[in-house]
């Protein structure tokens, strides 16, 4: 890479973008999912393997911009009518599906010999679900308003916050002392913040948005407001305590009936051009040296191994209600780890709960619970019609 911060931004966006689009077409030619190409694109590009590209914070930002879009604009194609409907299920999927992978982490590592705290803290970084693959999976595909799909995106959001109580009883474990006030607290803040825009924030943006347009002169101004909620509800997400994509979530939910064509059109341009970035982000941090060593090798494979089965459990069982085809797309759809299970791999190597071995088996489970993801979305989808989207509420 140019030294020049002129010449080198380019050229990594050039890199990235162009690896990430040849291998999403090589996959798509074979009909994988064009994601998974896109993420091994990172996994090749890499340190790993060719070294062409190291995570850098310019490269971070644009992955942290890329899942922000990604999720403004799944909500964008989400109704909260249609989500607060499938709420008793979600919550049961979220709730199972943060048991059984607390449990059954745990448990190897216990079972492998590894200490009370240390086994805790990889259970716990098995808890919670990173939504922004999936999404993408299921937009792609126009799934997104499929019952299966609705009961996803609600879980995700409800699993955040079990993740957080989670967290905060297994960091408090970890110091000696744990307070019941300051997980109500943890808890009470994101939940309430969350209901409160998934009940009355379409209401209250259909109310607002003619009243700022009519006094706005720019000929984009309904993309502007739009712009304005996404990364100001960020904000308020990330200061109540959940994910910044949470709150962007919640914007693109309470816009999707209030802004017409021309907003959709120019945020999925926007989210066509950042999530490449995303994807590869994930690719860099892929670490294979983890492989290096036969018995840290079988112990990633039986955590990961119990990363997907956990989940398929623990969530399928939450929808099994409404028969095994569901089941089986929930329980997929609610795999990957993502960043979540990193930020609680980082928080335990940072307290000394967890050790850099085990620390690499966490975070290479978390990012190889991303990759897998796609394609068991697509066998569990794969004999489902396109649900297409409704259509705006307002005109172009």
């Amino acid at each position: 890479m140019p030294n020049s911060p002129e010449v080198a931004i380019p050229v990594l966006m050039l890199v990235v973008f162009a690896a990430a689009k040849a291998f999403s077409e090589l996959f798509g030619r074979f009909g994988l999912p064009g994601l998974v190409g896109e993420i091994l694109a990172g996994v090749v590009i890499g340190p790993s393997l060719l070294n062409w590209i190291h995570p850098t914070p310019v490269l971070q930002s644009l992955s942290e911009l890329g899942v922000l879009f990604l999720l403004f604009n799944v909500g964008l194609e989400v109704r909260s009518s249609e989500l607060l409907k499938v709420g008793g299920t979600a919550f049961l999927v979220a709730t199972i599906g943060v048991f059984v992978p607390l449990v059954m982490g745990w448990g190897i590592m216990r079972l492998w010999g590894f200490p009370q705290v240390e086994s805790i803290f990889v259970g716990a970084a098995l808890v919670a679900t990173s939504v922004g693959i999936t999404a993408q999976v299921l937009r792609a595909k126009q799934k997104l308003h499929e019952r299966s799909s609705q009961i996803i995106l609600a879980a995700a959001v409800i699993d955040d916050v079990l993740g957080l109580i989670v967290l905060a009883v297994v960091s408090g474990s970890a110091h000696g002392n744990v307070h019941p006030w300051e997980i109500a607290l943890t808890a009470t803040l994101p939940v309430a913040f969350m209901i409160l825009l998934a009940k009355w924030g379409s209401h209250g943006v259909r109310h607002a948005i003619p009243h700022l347009e009519s006094r706005l002169t720019s000929s984009e101004s309904q993309f502007h407001i739009s712009i304005v909620l996404l990364f100001a509800l960020s904000v308020l997400s990330m200061y109540t305590g959940v994910a910044a994509i949470v709150g962007a979530f919640l914007a693109g939910m309470s816009l999707g009936e209030s802004v017409g064509k021309r907003v959709h059109t120019l945020v999925h341009g926007t989210t066509e051009l950042l999530v490449p970035f995303f994807l590869v982000g994930i690719g860099l941090k892929i670490d294979i040296g983890v492989f290096r060593d036969r018995s840290t090798l079988l112990l990633t494979l039986v955590i990961l191994a119990a990363a997907v089965v956990s989940k398929l459990i623990g969530c399928g069982a939450g929808a099994i209600h409404l028969g095994f085809d569901d089941a089986l797309k929930v329980g997929f759809g609610m795999v990957p780890r993502g960043e979540v299970g990193m930020v609680v791999a980082q928080l335990g190597l940072a307290m000394g709960a967890l050790t850099r071995p085990i620390y690499g088996v966490v975070v290479f489970t978390a990012l190889a619970t991303t990759l897998v993801a796609p394609t068991l979305l697509n066998l569990a989808y794969r004999q489902s019609a396109p649900v297409p989207a409704p259509a705006p509420a307002l005109g172009d």
